[in-house]
């Protein structure tokens, strides 16, 4: 079997527990408007590889990889479900730990086959929620988010660790009500090992120009490292709050 990929990134920090060795996926069904990587929408778009392709040029950095692993991210790994748990499988028969960063989009709770094969291979679930609210999601991503949310809650049903990303954004998600509906939604998540909460970037506005695209957030400014701060202090009031009236039913 073959996939198509984007590139790799040899070494990173920032992508799951330990250095990693990060594989960028082509194809996304999310059109986010603070999407950094417009250039991996395309499904087959990239390189076309094996998975032993791929586990190669992992072996050939893995001694700068100790404590680390395999992150998978994209676009949207599991838009190539087949070859993303074939690429797991065998990093698994090979002792590499594995993580999966994610929106969660192509879940379906009326059948999760294929996601309780490609869990068992799985170490660790990045899932980036980019909206609590579902109407707003679906005008900051062009889809809803009730499969995401449902995946989220299917994770800690299968006592799948997950590490919760969510990114800040200026008059989209910097908003005090969102942030702490969302902590109260995250309390229900038992297997949550971190939150991180990203400060909006612009970086990946040269893409676009590159790509002779419009970048949708126009002049949005930066959030500041204190903004996402803050932030997540509402976050984590909320998830208190809700473990809190819980805990008095």
């Amino acid at each position: 079997m073959t996939g198509h990929i984007h590139s790799t990134e040899s070494f990173s920090s920032v992508d799951g527990p330990g250095n990693r060795f990060v594989i960028f996926f082509q194809g996304c069904p999310m059109r986010c408007l603070y999407c950094h990587n417009p250039d991996t929408w395309e499904v087959n778009g990239g390189r076309e590889v094996t998975a032993e392709e791929l586990l190669d040029e992992f072996d050939s950095v893995k001694e700068f990889l100790k404590g680390g692993g395999i992150t998978c991210t994209g676009g949207e790994p599991c838009l190539q479900m087949g070859f993303l748990t074939e690429l797991f499988e065998k990093a698994k028969a090979r002792g590499i730990n594995t993580c999966l960063d994610t929106c969660g989009i192509t879940f379906r709770a009326s059948d999760t086959s294929a996601f309780d094969r490609l869990m068992q291979s799985t170490d660790l679930v990045m899932l980036d929620i980019k909206h609590i609210d579902p109407v707003c999601h679906k005008k900051l991503t062009s889809h809803d988010n009730a499969n995401i949310l449902a995946f989220a809650q299917y994770l800690s049903d299968i006592g799948k660790p997950v590490w919760i990303r969510h990114v800040v954004v200026p008059n989209i998600t910097d908003n005090e009500d969102y942030l702490y509906r969302l902590g109260r939604f995250l309390a229900h998540i038992k297997t949550i090992k971190a939150l991180d909460v990203l400060p909006y970037h612009t970086l990946g506005k040269s893409k676009y120009e590159k790509l002779g695209l419009e970048y949708p957030l126009g002049d949005t400014p930066p959030m500041s490292h204190e903004g996402a701060h803050k932030a997540r202090d509402i976050i984590m009031r909320g998830l208190k709050d809700e473990l809190r009236d819980e805990l008095k039913k």
